[in-house]
């Protein structure tokens, strides 16, 4: 019998990870590991070139941030400066933008930001886009 071992696709703690803030001030943000300083803690930096989305260098805990799927190949205690060079390097601002994470959280964002008049106009939207669909449908159905 030969047993193949198989490393599982998860989501690992390492520098160059990249994560996203979802609590304090820079919640929404997208920074990167820089060093592990304990089990619980780690210092990141995120040297954006939106200024909106600049995370200054900093130690966070990682029940506030949560793993990306995006990694940077980056030495240990890298500085501000040569990390946003790798930043650069890998165009993770715009991989960041076409993420689906990205685009959901700018729906959000949009959405939060309507009147109530734009609200009732997407709510009057969307049931003249069912009824579109449900007659379409009913003629599908009639000629079968």
């Amino acid at each position: 019998m030969s047993a193949s071992v198989e490393s599982p696709s998860w989501r690992t703690v390492e520098v160059g990870r990249l994560v996203l803030i979802n609590n304090g001030p820079y919640t929404g943000r997208i920074a990167a590991i820089v060093e592990i300083i304990s089990e619980k803690r780690v210092l990141v930096d995120g040297p954006s070139s939106e200024e909106k989305l600049v995370v200054p260098k900093g130690p966070i805990a990682l029940s506030d941030v949560l793993l990306t799927d995006l990694k940077l190949e980056i030495p240990r205690a890298v500085r501000t400066g040569t990390l946003q060079n790798f930043w650069e390097k890998a165009e993770i601002d715009k991989k960041w933008q076409q993420s689906k994470w990205a685009q959901r959280s700018q729906r959000t964002e949009r959405r939060k930001a309507l009147t109530d008049f734009q609200r009732f106009q997407l709510l009057r939207a969307k049931k003249q886009q069912r009824y579109e669909v449900r007659k379409a449908l009913a003629q599908v159905k009639a000629k079968a």
